[in-house]
């Protein structure tokens, strides 16, 4: 990575996504992980602190920029839950089949070059019937705004460390296969509507596998 990937670039992000509406909403999906949980892009560990350490066993933390990890060591060392790190990207997570309960992913679809091989592992680590907790920015339904995503987003993926504005979060999910149970879909107060458009909510991996 570069200089200002590795050591500029998580403080940005770090900023960007501990703003006081965005952490509203980690707030409010957090605590609904249970058991073994993976976070896909766990960062600098903002959501740490919203975990119920009553109902999980352990995080794996995967996220593969070194700078992010060793911002996140205050969060971690603050928090009574047991974090484990996989420095992999989210294309290749280093975990069994069927061997997670939960997998939380907050801004980071946006992000994850190869979005469909990624959300094709996180179904595989996932537990039939465990769930898939999502937080994501992408695509607005509003003509203008969707205009002006796929307009700047070239420019904006270079400057973003390959963040995308104009990824449509709820089809990506279902596209492989995970069955969605809620969706909440909102603009973030006092963002600018090109990146403050959000999706959040649960996804389920189906009981009985289907082939995407």
């Amino acid at each position: 990575m570069s200089f200002y990937e590795e050591r500029i670039l998580p403080h940005v992000i770090n900023k960007a996504c501990s703003l006081g509406q965005v952490m509203k909403l980690r707030s409010q999906l957090v605590p609904r992980a249970t058991g073994r949980v993976l976070e896909v892009g766990m960062g600098s560990g903002i959501n740490l602190e919203f975990y119920n350490p009553d109902q999980i066993d352990m995080v794996y933390g995967l996220e593969p920029s070194e700078g992010m990890r060793r911002k996140a060591l205050p969060n971690i060392n603050r928090s009574p839950v047991h974090v484990e790190w996989l420095g992999l990207p989210g294309e290749q997570i280093p975990l069994q089949d069927n061997s997670v309960d939960t997998v939380l992913l907050t801004f980071t679809l946006c992000t994850i070059p190869d979005w469909h091989a990624a959300l094709l592992q996180m179904k595989r680590v996932l537990k039939p019937g465990g769930e898939l907790l999502f937080l994501e920015h992408g695509e607005s339904p509003h003509e203008n705004t969707r205009k002006w995503q796929h307009r700047i987003n070239p420019g904006w993926k270079k400057l973003a460390g390959g963040c995308n504005l104009n990824r449509h979060i709820a089809d990506l999910i279902r596209h492989v296969g995970f069955e969605l149970e809620e969706l909440e879909n909102l603009y973030m107060p006092n963002a600018p509507k090109i990146a403050g458009y959000i999706y959040k909510g649960v996804a389920r991996k189906p009981e009985t596998e289907r082939n995407p």
